[in-house]
């Protein structure tokens, strides 16, 4: 009798401790603080080029500002009451991620010309679920160089893509591209008139390799139309001296470049001393024959 009576106590006890730690791992599981995700994004369009979504996603985690690494991100055309999917993409290690769009016309507007982007994430055990839209018409820019009473201009003109008509009051930014830093032309703010136009005239002193330079004419970060950029390539720049040493033999080249008097004569000094000393060996030996 004690055998089944101990049986039926020992599966009693095995049922409690498994449906306590059922519950203990539920509470536990709620316990758990999940961080909230913060998300950016930049629309950027380059001329005659690629479109794209600059995206950033980082959290406050124990007071200090954390980059969201490796995590997926939905990216959709939201139109009214509908939200079309249109790619996925992976933050990398600085949290930083870039969607391409290859054709705006596969994107759906509404009826003022405004694209509706959402970025929405949907949650992890270390991260809320969450989302950002942002919302961006498409524009034009066109630039050129002209030349009056012999001084150069870059004319650039700014206009929605949707409607054709002169974006006004936009301050477009003409700078030189450069390895590092772009150099600034004229103002820095050159806000556009009724045309949307701008002229500003450019410097003959601009050094660039054979006198070529290439300017950039851009939009930043306009709250309606997002980053748009052209290029504009022009013979009209001081061509770059080359002063370089690389393919001289000079005392700082590499070994293979040695300036020949530093090969030829330390050589003819060691050949002289083995000579000698050759030749002081072959004396002794005949003195020893002797």
């Amino acid at each position: 009798m004690k055998n089944p009576i101990i049986f039926r106590l020992g599966f009693l006890v095995l049922i409690y401790l498994f449906l306590f730690n059922s519950n203990h791992y539920e509470v536990w599981a709620q316990d758990v603080k999940k961080n909230k995700l913060r998300i950016s994004a930049d629309y950027v369009k380059i001329m005659d080029g690629e479109s794209y979504i600059n995206i950033k996603a980082s959290s406050r985690i124990n007071k200090k500002n954390v980059k969201a690494a490796n995590i997926e991100l939905i990216i959709s055309n939201e139109m009214r009451d509908e939200v079309m999917e249109m790619g996925r993409v992976i933050t990398n290690m600085d949290g930083a991620s870039k969607y391409e769009i290859t054709s705006l016309e596969a994107i759906r507007p509404d009826s003022l010309g405004v694209f509706t982007i959402l970025i929405s994430f949907n949650g992890s055990d270390l991260y809320k679920k969450t989302s950002k839209s942002i919302k961006f018409k498409d524009a034009l820019i066109y630039a050129e160089i002209a030349t009056q009473d012999s001084v150069n201009y870059m004319s650039a003109r700014l206009l929605d893509a949707i409607t054709g008509k002169p974006i006004q009051e936009q301050s477009l930014t003409v700078q030189v591209k450069r390895l590092f830093m772009p150099l600034i032309i004229g103002e820095e703010f050159n806000y556009t008139d009724d045309e949307g136009s701008i002229r500003v005239p450019v410097e003959n002193n601009i050094p660039g390799i054979d006198g070529d330079l290439t300017f950039e004419v851009v939009l930043y970060d306009s709250d309606d139309y997002g980053t748009v950029k052209t290029f504009v390539n022009a013979p009209i720049g001081i061509p770059i001296i080359h002063e370089s040493t690389f393919d001289d033999r000079t005392m700082w080249s590499p070994r293979g470049k040695t300036p020949f008097f530093l090969l030829i004569f330390p050589n003819l000094i060691t050949i002289g001393m083995w000579g000698f000393i050759a030749y002081f060996i072959l004396n002794l030996f005949k003195i020893a024959k002797s």
